[in-house]
């Protein structure tokens, strides 16, 4: 919106000129958000408080979480808000991709919005059912593929797969990259969504892997650089650094009122939304195999609750002491400070080995 101000002035000004830039406007659109998080934050917990919007801890997790009880959530509704209003103001909405990441993400929220507004309402930990959950994720994930497929087209990667470590390697899917894309945003979604157990975890990993994909959506979108760095070029997929950007931007400002003792909870309005987010991101700059990397604390969080059913279903027996991992790692004695900043200290090392794939080709 502002870009659409901004930008046309610089006939009569041509500093204004500048607004024409990616970069800048990315920087824009961090600061937005970030400050809008920050703003609106203590408004935002109050009306929650006061709405009773709180949290609901299931019964089977730490003894210590019970205390945690109480504490609004829904959050998510902070962190959606800013960086989309981030996004509208610095970016350029005929962007099909920008259009793309916005209403996917906005999608996953709202199913996530309904998930938590069950919860609220019940008093329990019990909201939309797993089935209800992934069949409006399917249908968003479905959408998503065809929506990214037809933007792209008729470029060659339009419904193809890249693979990192590999220069000029393209896949053609055919009819299984809808169901692919479907498979990438459900598993990031919820990925997401079982990392959010303690403080300031999620949101902090979500910054750093929005702060990764942001380089990547750049570079995807930069004709030179794409070429140079042999990665896929993506014709109009720059445009989407101003989204992770305000992401990345928003991550930091509601980690300020989510860290240590959190003052507000994300909820599943957030992490669903935030998932989905990175999970689409990846789609738009063909590197969603590297999710697999960037995301790997998200994936090291799945795998555990994975590894922790099927071990119980077959064998009877757990290989964790609870699931998912962080909670396994408490129980072990570590502090939930000290999970969450080791935690991070591992998201920091999955994105830059994803980084160094820019160079590994």
């Amino acid at each position: 919106m502002l870009y659409w101000l901004l930008y046309p002035l610089r006939d009569l000004w041509t500093p204004f000129n500048v607004f024409r830039y990616i970069t800048v406007r990315t920087g824009l659109a961090v600061a937005t958000a970030l400050f809008l998080c920050l703003a609106l934050g203590p408004w935002v917990i109050r009306r929650l408080a006061a709405l009773q919007v709180r949290q609901s801890i299931r019964e089977e997790g730490p003894e210590h979480h019970q205390a945690k009880a109480g504490t609004p959530t829904m959050g998510g509704l902070l962190i959606v808000g800013s960086f989309t209003a981030a996004t509208v103001l610095w970016a350029d909405l005929t962007n099909g991709y920008v259009l793309t990441v916005l209403a996917v993400t906005l999608a996953f929220a709202a199913i996530g919005f309904a998930d938590d507004f069950l919860k609220v309402r019940r008093r329990h930990n019990l909201g939309l059912t797993s089935r209800q959950k992934l069949l409006l994720q399917g249908v968003v994930g479905l959408a998503a593929a065809v929506a990214v497929r037809s933007i792209a087209s008729p470029a060659p990667h339009a419904g193809a797969l890249a693979f990192p470590f590999f220069k000029d390697v393209l896949l053609p899917l055919g009819a299984l990259y809808l169901p692919f894309v479907m498979l990438v945003l459900l598993g990031a979604s919820n990925a997401v969504n079982l990392t959010d157990g303690l403080d300031g975890l999620a949101i902090g990993a979500i910054g750093v892997a929005a702060a990764t994909y942001t380089v990547f959506v750049y570079v995807a979108g930069h004709s030179l650089l794409a070429a140079y760095l042999r990665l896929v070029p993506v014709s109009g997929a720059g445009e989407v650094t101003v989204f992770t950007g305000a992401v990345g931007g928003a991550a930091l400002g509601f980690l300020w009122f989510n860290c240590h003792p959190a003052a507000v909870f994300m909820g599943d309005v957030g992490s669903l939304a935030l998932g989905g987010a990175i999970g689409i991101v990846a789609v738009v700059a063909k590197q969603e195999l590297l999710l697999v990397i960037v995301g790997g604390l998200f994936v090291m969080e799945a795998l555990s609750v994975m590894i922790q059913v099927a071990s119980f279903k077959l064998r009877g027996k757990r290989v964790f002491r609870m699931a998912p991992i962080h909670h396994h790692f408490e129980l072990a004695g570590w502090t939930e400070t000290q999970v969450v900043v080791r935690f991070w200290i591992l998201s920091i090392i999955f994105a830059l080995a994803g980084l160094a794939t820019l160079k590994i080709r």
